[in-house]
């Protein structure tokens, strides 16, 4: 029995399935009749005894081992090598070391040139040698290099086929089984990322939610038009801490919420500073002591601040959330109040720069009405002049407030170098200037004030009537203090010290070529410009007082013009010519 048994397993297979002329391929399973197994040979290769360790195996590389190491108990083979389909290709996982494998890289080589078929493999010393392919799930998984030196019977093949569909059913359950191991893996990293990601909907939500409490709030302050107080007091409902607004010199503006100071004063200068350096030092709120502090700095001008009280360090992300948007509120609204006050202070300069120029009346008074002036009542032009002091916006402001603070509210602008003020009110020079000297610093500067100015079209001579009481205040001996147009007596045409050759000269440089030709002609020039001065520049008034024609009185005023060469339209003109025929007429009695 057992020599028909060894006869029947050296069986030659036929020629289309060993022939080497063939290729020695095995013949495919369509074409192959397993036959039955023996009566009473339940086992008698142990194949059924080796399928229980390999599929409660779940590691690739013990299944092939396990199988490679029982390819010698099925007839006369031998195990070349074993090969695992990995990430990183067609990996060998052999029992038998390179070099105790025939061939060793060759073999290697031939397999991959293989491309995932199944197909002989050559041995020199081995008659017949064949690459079992190993697949499951429609893709190869690995490969069993077997050998011999005879050429396999139809039993030998029969067992070798069953332990490499034994094998390939082994290492798809293995893959199955890490497959769902990773799958569960996978699934549980992504119910915890699920988890994680609801947690943070979840505060996104409240976080939202929040966010969109504050935008809705600010939104309501700046619909019904609130101003700073709306503003603090907005903040302190949202964060529950107490909310102060204060300007950028540390005056407080606006306080919400409990523990108001009785007392406010505002910080020395330098320590403010220092307290808006470190507030400025972050892009958002800055904890300075107990406060969180942002500033209100559009296009980084420091405006104001705003500020949470916050002594035992409460304040959340929410809270900074809140303080951030409630500044941005705050900037908009002093950007509006500043621009306000810049265009305000801008029309009243522009006002009374037009007026001092002259402008017709309907205009000025429609204008002043604008800025919340009377010009229907008499006013006086006040020019200030600091030596050593640039008349720019500081040295303006500081004029304004001593005006306001002897009860003298003005319009002001700044001309050559000068403060001009107009004034409803006649001032009290000596209050005025000492006013002046403590906001500036010293006494060293003068104040001309003007007689009253009944109407607009008096404004012009009334500012040069200013300016002439300050220049002879600055040529007086007393150089610093105030002086009125009306208390300049002879002096409003003459200038302290000036004595009758200096008079003589001034007279001469004004009206000498008008003498001379009077002299030579007989002519009365000077005499007719005089009266002509004497009466306002009104043509009839001036005929009558000469008791000549109106056209008499044309004529000698275009002849005054050619042989003087002087415009008597123009300002500077015409009043150093009235100086100069009042000072011909009454100082010099009239005399060339």
């Amino acid at each position: 029995m057992a020599g028909r048994r060894k006869q029947a397993s050296v069986r030659h297979p036929s020629r289309r399935e060993s022939d080497p002329s063939t290729g020695g391929a095995l013949r495919s399973e369509s074409e192959r009749h397993e036959p039955h197994e023996l009566p009473g040979e339940s086992d008698p290769h142990g194949l059924l005894a080796l399928s229980d360790p390999l599929f409660r195996s779940t590691d690739g590389s013990e299944i092939l081992r396990m199988a490679m190491a029982h390819v010698g108990a099925l007839g006369p083979y031998r195990l070349e090598a074993g090969y695992l389909v990995t990430g990183d290709g067609i990996v060998r996982v052999s029992r038998v070391s390179a070099r105790e494998s025939e061939g060793g890289e060759a073999v290697d080589r031939q397999v991959r040139e293989l491309a995932e078929a199944d197909g002989p493999v050559a041995f020199p010393k081995q008659l017949w040698g064949w690459a079992f392919g190993l697949r499951g799930f429609g893709r190869l998984l690995g490969y069993l290099v077997v050998s011999s030196r005879l050429r396999p019977g139809e039993q030998d093949q029969l067992l070798i086929t069953r332990l490499m569909r034994l094998t390939a059913a082994a290492l798809s359950l293995a893959a199955a089984q890490h497959r769902e191991h990773d799958n569960a893996r996978e699934l549980d990293r992504l119910r915890g990322e699920r988890a994680t990601t609801s947690q943070q909907l979840d505060s996104l939500r409240s976080e939202l939610h929040q966010q969109r409490i504050v935008h809705e709030t600010l939104a309501d302050v700046a619909a019904q038009g609130g101003g700073e107080d709306a503003i603090t007091h907005a903040l302190h409902d949202l964060t529950g801490l107490p909310v102060v607004a204060e300007d950028r010199f540390g005056n407080l503006r606006s306080w919400a919420g409990p523990g108001r100071p009785d007392s406010y004063p505002a910080p020395p200068a330098e320590r403010q500073q220092e307290m808006l350096r470190q507030a400025a030092i972050g892009p958002g709120p800055v904890r300075v002591k107990d406060r969180l502090i942002a500033l209100a700095r559009p296009r980084g001008e420091v405006l104001g601040l705003l500020a949470v009280v916050d002594p035992d360090g409460t304040a959340d992300a929410r809270t900074l959330f809140a303080l951030e948007h409630a500044v941005r509120s705050l900037a908009l609204e002093l950007t509006h109040l500043h621009n306000l006050a810049e265009a305000e202070l801008r029309l009243r300069r522009q006002l009374v720069d037009d007026l001092l120029e002259g402008t017709d009346e309907a205009s000025a008074y429609a204008r002043s009405e604008a800025v919340g002036h009377d010009l229907h009542q008499a006013h006086h032009v006040i020019v200030v002049n600091w030596p050593g002091r640039a008349a720019d916006d500081a040295f303006t402001q500081a004029v304004e407030r001593a005006a306001a603070a002897v009860g003298v509210r003005a319009l002001a602008t700044r001309r050559g170098g000068r403060v001009v003020l107009l004034t409803e009110v006649k001032p009290n020079g000596d209050a005025l200037h000492a006013a002046l000297a403590r906001e500036l610093g010293t006494r060293a500067g003068a104040i001309g004030v003007s007689r009253r100015c009944e109407s607009p079209a008096s404004i012009p001579p009334g500012y040069q009537e200013a300016l002439r009481a300050l220049e002879v205040r600055r040529q007086s001996r007393e150089r610093d203090g105030a002086t009125f147009f009306d208390d300049l007596g002879l002096y409003r045409i003459l200038g302290p010290g000036s004595d009758r050759r200096e008079l003589e000269v001034f007279v001469r440089e004004w009206l000498g070529r008008l003498i001379d030709y009077d002299t030579e002609h007989g002519t009365q020039l000077v005499e007719t410009l005089s009266q002509y001065f004497d009466c306002g520049g009104n043509y009839d008034e001036t005929a009558t007082a000469l008791t000549v024609h109106r056209s008499t009185l044309r004529y000698r005023l275009q002849r005054i013009r050619e042989i003087g060469d002087r415009d008597l339209a123009d300002v500077d003109t015409r009043l150093s010519l009235q100086v100069a025929t009042r000072v011909w007429k009454i100082m010099l009695g009239g005399r060339g």
